[in-house]
């Protein structure tokens, strides 16, 4: 435990991500110094939101500058301690850590993981993390959907999108998912419960809308953006909400995203749309988590996990968020868990 693997950001990406944007390096890890804690990672976050932090538009937190470690979140298992907060071999969050095979942090910057009987620690990474947390507050905070109303989820078979399309069928909701993919698709209807999917790849997405929701959509979990939210937005009932959580087809573009076709319709529907960032709602974790655990623990909230073994993968794994080729809650693992 004398050297360190990280990537590091060397130029900003020009559309998607090239082999010339990221660099692995290994660095020599520094003493610790008093209440620091050294923590192995173990499990590596890949978000969409990773493109976002590699350019410099505006977002919600400072872009990762040219030089500095790549921004993840991860997971880790404590190596070397100067904090009796965390001992050697606790299980610690490690924030945004980042893309590295050791984090050095303060005591106050980690947060401690609890183990469950039956519960994998990549649950902690998904749906009992921060995936967990954005589908919960999305579809419950912001679209707050009723008994009987329909709901609209894009990238349904994603992390994120899967999760809060069952928490809107938990609530007697007629859900419609829109996914990449005809096993996608029949993931979605089968083993979560949607009442249908649209395979976008291969459908005409509106036209599909108006087939499977005659009457009109009450609420929409947005994460791809462009066209797809269009095809929704336009078929909205009055007073409907939106979630927007993201907008993943826009990500490599290198002009302003393009807005809705018909803007007039959000005053004439008196329709809402509230987009969020996951770290604004984490004071309110614990009200996510008094539903979301015991859904977990009795197995009615479903959910998949894509593993990709190796931090000198990194670079390439998150490129399948862009292509659709991952199935489930993307992460690395770095390590093996102790």
């Amino acid at each position: 435990m004398t050297q360190n693997r990280q990537w590091i950001l060397r130029h900003r990406p020009v559309g998607e991500i090239s082999a010339q944007d990221l660099e692995l390096v290994t660095t020599p890890l520094a003493d610790l110094k008093p209440d620091e804690v050294r923590v192995r990672t173990l499990y590596l976050s890949l978000d969409p939101t990773n493109r976002i932090w590699m350019s410099d538009m505006d977002q919600y937190l400072p872009p990762v500058q040219v030089g500095d470690v790549m921004r993840g979140g991860g997971i880790g298992v404590v190596e070397a301690s100067k904090s009796d907060r965390f001992p050697v071999g606790a299980l610690v969050n490690t924030g945004l850590g980042g893309w590295q095979d050791y984090v050095t942090a303060h005591a106050d910057a980690l947060s401690p993981v609890p183990v469950i009987p039956g519960v994998p620690l990549t649950a902690f990474m998904s749906v009992l993390g921060a995936t967990g947390l954005t589908a919960w507050f999305g579809m419950v905070d912001i679209c707050k959907p009723q008994a009987g109303e329909t709901v609209v989820v894009s990238a349904a078979a994603g992390a994120v999108g899967s999760i809060a399309g069952q928490l809107a069928k938990a609530r007697g909701c007629r859900v419609i998912g829109i996914a990449g993919g005809a096993d996608k698709c029949r993931w979605l209807v089968d083993d979560l419960g949607f009442d249908a999917a649209i395979d976008y790849k291969n459908e005409d997405v509106g036209a599909a809308l108006d087939r499977l929701a005659p009457n009109g959509i009450d609420c929409n979990f947005e994460n791809v953006g462009g066209a797809i939210m269009n095809a929704v937005v336009s078929r909205m009932n009055n007073f409907g909400r939106v979630a927007l959580c993201g907008m993943i087809s826009t990500y490599n573009l290198e002009t302003p995203a393009p807005g809705l076709d018909d803007f007039s319709s959000i005053l004439m529907r008196r329709l809402m749309i509230k987009g969020f960032i996951i770290i604004d709602y984490l004071p309110r974790a614990a009200e996510a988590f008094a539903e979301l655990g015991p859904m977990v623990m009795s197995g009615q909230l479903k959910w998949k996990a894509h593993v990709v073994d190796g931090l000198e993968n990194a670079a390439d794994a998150v490129k399948l968020l862009f292509s659709g080729a991952h199935d489930g809650k993307l992460m690395v693992r770095v390590s093996a868990e102790p």
